[in-house]
């Protein structure tokens, strides 16, 4: 090996060592089972989603029941719908999930995070566009617990002087 003396040195040694440009990238291989679905598990707070992702007509099927009759509301129904509209697969896939646990915006946000995961799973080129969304993170945030001697979490019981 020959003796480094300058910075110049440092430099044509170390592009001696380093791989060529052509170095190998890892391509993701998409992830299906023998129906055509891919699987994922999504969760929001005390909700946890089992959600299947298939091609299809558009179809979310919700614990055995449409989405219309499982989400009243319409924001809980643009949330779920976020993920295919980020990558433009609006009307292109079914959506069958199974959701257990907290109350609808909580099972309405396990939803999209299983969706997202589960299309990350069937197109791997779609994840550049779910991450930048911030779709494929989990939402860590819970509700935090009663502290004893207090009212709730933070709320102290009402002071009385006399």
């Amino acid at each position: 090996m020959a003796k480094l003396e300058s910075l110049k040195d440092l430099k044509s040694a170390s592009s001696e060592t380093s791989t060529p440009a052509t170095a190998k990238v890892e391509v993701r291989k998409a992830n299906r089972d023998k129906f055509g679905r891919s699987y994922a598990t999504g969760k929001r707070k005390d909700a946890v989603a089992r959600v299947w992702v298939k091609p299809g007509k558009g179809n979310i099927i919700i614990n055995t029941k449409t989405i219309d009759q499982y989400f009243a509301r319409p924001v809980l129904k643009m949330i779920i719908n976020q993920p295919f509209q980020v990558t433009n697969r609006e009307g292109e896939f079914d959506v069958i999930c199974t959701v257990k646990g907290g109350g609808l915006s909580g099972q309405a946000g396990a939803i999209k995070h299983g969706i997202s995961k589960a299309l990350n799973e069937y197109e791997p080129e779609l994840r550049a566009a779910l991450k930048k969304a911030g779709f494929l993170t989990r939402d860590a945030r819970v509700v935090e617990r009663k502290k004893f001697g207090r009212a709730k979490a933070r709320r102290s019981y009402q002071f009385s002087k006399r």
